[in-house]
């Protein structure tokens, strides 16, 4: 959420911002705040004229009382009631004013950062950089079930029984490289200097609609029912929830911290053939960083984010590449983001396993976090980046170690979490 006093000042550019959007349907919006912001601020103003002219009343009915002018006394306090009675009905003319304006400003989306390349969905997103020799070896790759099942690692019939499509069970050695990929990711962070965490799993409304935007709670969130609750999409939100309503010391920050967690999601609208498998799914599992900062270190930190997954990818050998997501791609709170790309020599072409976003002050205003200043208090800005996903994680190392005789090898930094194995061979049944 913007700042209203940006809005204030400056409609235009909020404006030319929610059109380099593609959201111009959003631009009424911004008429709308300052129409209410007009009225809400005149309730103000008259409400502080009432209570000035309330005490000043309230002042005289104590001397008169002393002097014995009893009925004069009556008088004032009768004035004074309806003076009360009317900042009643003010106060709530204030809060409707607040609510519709609070409704309307969380629909407007982040002021985008200048270099962030203007299109209108992620087909007009720009690469940056490659790291790695995509490689495609001479002889076919099968899909990534293909290769789990050779090694009986998958088993997705019975999960259609037991919880429906977009489920799967983990087996033997892919379900232990799993989750020796989480705990490389793990120490991997912490060795960055992060502190490790294990959050909440669900969440509480007013969390919800801090950390993300309306559409992206409908599209993604499972609501339990009958609770004010619902299933994290991913850890950062706990993690960025945490510091809700806080009011942060300087000499504190930054606050970096990396969790795992399930994520629980609906993928609503999510269409194509990558959904067969582990691509697209309900319920995974993921290492992810946030950091809470001041503003003036936030794009250092962005960089320093996705670099991180990168390196973490690369120490596997795996290649990727980054690119900078466009206007139109961007979440409403964004300001910035890029995702890191996996090679995948199956399909010849990158696919995406992580994302890495600045959000500016945008989230940590919807949340009340807060930095503690010499003069005055002001609102830090937050990051979040995907360490890894191991569904999709799974799905890039299968397949950039997979060998012709169907064995899999697997990198040497994961042999400490995998109990020194080094090669998964293919069973014989």
């Amino acid at each position: 959420m913007i700042d209203i006093k940006f809005l204030r000042e400056h409609p235009d550019l909020v404006k030319e911002n929610i059109k380099r959007k593609f959201q111009d349907y959003k631009l009424i919006l911004v008429d709308e705040v300052l129409e209410l912001d007009i009225k809400n601020r005149e309730a103000k103003l008259n409400g502080d004229e009432l209570r000035s002219k309330r005490n000043s009343l309230s002042s005289q009915i104590g001397n008169l009382m002393k002097q014995g002018k009893k009925d004069e006394a009556e008088s004032i306090k009768i004035q004074v009631q309806e003076i009360n009675n009317q900042l009643v009905e003010n106060e709530k003319l204030e809060e409707e004013y607040f609510m519709q304006i609070q409704e309307r400003m969380m629909k407007i989306p982040n002021i985008i950062h200048p270099s962030v390349p203007i299109g209108e969905d992620d087909s007009k997103n720009v690469e940056i950089q490659k790291f790695g020799e995509p490689i495609v070896p001479n002889y076919s790759i099968p899909y990534h079930t293909d290769i789990m099942e050779s090694l009986e690692g998958i088993d997705l019939e019975s999960a259609r029984r037991v919880a429906g499509n977009g489920f799967y069970y983990l087996m033997g050695d892919i379900a232990r490289l799993h989750s020796a990929v989480i705990s490389y990711a793990r120490d991997f962070m912490i060795n960055k200097g992060f502190t490790y965490c294990i959050p909440p799993y669900m969440i509480r409304s007013n969390v919800v609609t801090g950390v993300m935007s309306f559409d992206e709670m409908d599209a993604m969130m499972y609501k339990i029912e009958g609770e004010d609750l619902y299933l994290i999409g991913t850890s950062e939100h706990s993690m960025i929830g945490k510091f809700k309503e806080q009011l942060l010391l300087k000499d504190k920050l930054p606050y970096t911290m990396t969790s795992y967690s399930p994520c629980f999601r609906k993928e609503k609208g999510a269409h194509g053939i990558e959904e067969r498998g582990v691509y697209r799914i309900h319920q995974f599992e993921k290492q992810e960083m946030i950091v809470v900062c001041e503003p003036e270190d936030s794009w250092n930190w962005y960089d320093k984010l996705w670099s991180y997954t990168v390196e973490f990818f690369r120490s596997m050998d795996i290649p990727v590449r980054t690119l900078e997501c466009c206007s139109g791609d961007l979440a409403d709170l964004k300001a910035k983001s890029c995702d890191v790309e996996a090679w995948s020599p199956r399909q010849q072409k990158y696919f995406e396993v992580g994302s890495c976003s600045n959000l500016t002050d945008a989230q940590a205003r919807r949340l009340g976090i807060r930095i503690k200043g010499e003069k005055q208090n002001y609102y830090a800005h937050t990051l979040n980046n995907t360490v890894v996903a191991p569904p999709r994680m799974l799905i890039a190392l299968l397949e950039n170690n997979y060998k012709e005789d169907g064995s899999v090898t697997i990198p040497e930094v994961l042999w400490p979490y995998i109990g020194g194995t080094k090669i998964l061979k293919p069973s014989k049944h």
